[in-house]
């Protein structure tokens, strides 16, 4: 593959460190506008609930799995093992504060939707869908199969990488982040398209979220380069497959927000749209 040369190295560790706060910056930012949105309009409708609660299983294993490959001595040397070719991970201390970060805020916008907290209007139809409660229950039971594994048919309590062992733990848990970000999407996808509009819910995080997803992207790339060798990528795909699939739903979204649902009108009583059609209450506002 391609490596960078010595006399670019020290230029393109300074690149590659820009790139890393760039989207942890961008990521981290986009978390404040739906609840800030939330509070000023008092109401959580537009938002699917779907959305916030595969972010928070998410976001948490993909705290403790980042934080364990960045700060673990274990995680470290087994993936070294695994990856001879390009030991080190390319899992970054912004990708950790990201992480945490991101755990917090979807906490906060999680508990928007219950009204004894914050007092918002929330809609009937605003519960957690059969296929969502599926997908949040199935990752923590493949957590569980994976820990079961790890202790039943690894070798030295779990610590010899050759066989099953605790870095097959924070694999999963990687997974599990990259399956809630796949599935979050598209619950709320459909919420605009069933609406046919999008007020209510903020296009700003994902205008941040394309942004924090480039950046990323690049950022694994010259990491890569930098130590010559794939397994940068392939030895740390929930990083590359968030980049790419916040790009791919990104673009979806820009196409509702700003073309075929530009002109929506504004449910600004935050109830179902068919109680608020039939109580004659719609304005024709946009935020």
């Amino acid at each position: 593959m391609f490596k960078i040369g010595p006399e670019f190295t020290d230029f393109a560790k300074a690149v590659s460190r820009v790139l890393g706060w760039t989207y942890v910056l961008c990521w981290s930012a986009s978390f404040y506008p739906q609840p800030i949105s939330n509070w000023k309009r008092k109401s959580t409708f537009g938002l699917a609930i779907d959305f916030p609660t595969l972010n928070i299983l998410g976001f948490y294993a993909y705290t403790i799995s980042s934080s364990s490959f960045y700060f673990s001595p274990t995680i470290q040397s087994q993936y070294a093992f695994r990856h001879p070719d390009s030991p080190e991970t390319t899992v970054r201390f912004n990708d950790v504060l990201f992480a945490a970060h991101g755990a917090v805020l979807c906490t906060v916008i999680y508990s928007q939707f219950f009204t004894s907290v914050w007092g918002f209007k929330v809609g009937s139809a605003q519960t957690v869908s059969r296929a969502v409660l599926g997908i949040f229950w199935g990752c923590v039971l493949g957590i569980f199969v994976t820990l079961c594994l790890v202790k039943i048919l690894g070798r030295a309590g779990g610590y010899d990488p050759a066989s099953w062992a605790w870095i097959d733990v924070i694999y999963a848990l990687g997974y599990v982040k990259l399956i809630t970000v796949v599935c979050k999407y598209i619950p709320q996808c459909w919420l605009n398209y069933k609406r046919k509009s999008t007020v209510g819910w903020s296009i700003y995080p994902m205008l941040l979220d394309f942004a924090g997803g480039l950046a990323s992207l690049l950022q694994l790339f010259i990491d890569s380069a930098l130590a010559g060798s794939w397994e940068g990528i392939t030895g740390n795909p929930v990083k590359f497959g968030l980049g790419q699939i916040t790009l791919i739903f990104d673009a979806i979204f820009f196409y509702q927000h700003y073309v075929i649902y530009r002109n929506a009108i504004d449910e600004e009583y935050g109830e179902e749209f068919d109680e608020i059609e039939q109580e004659g209450l719609i304005s024709h506002r946009r935020e």
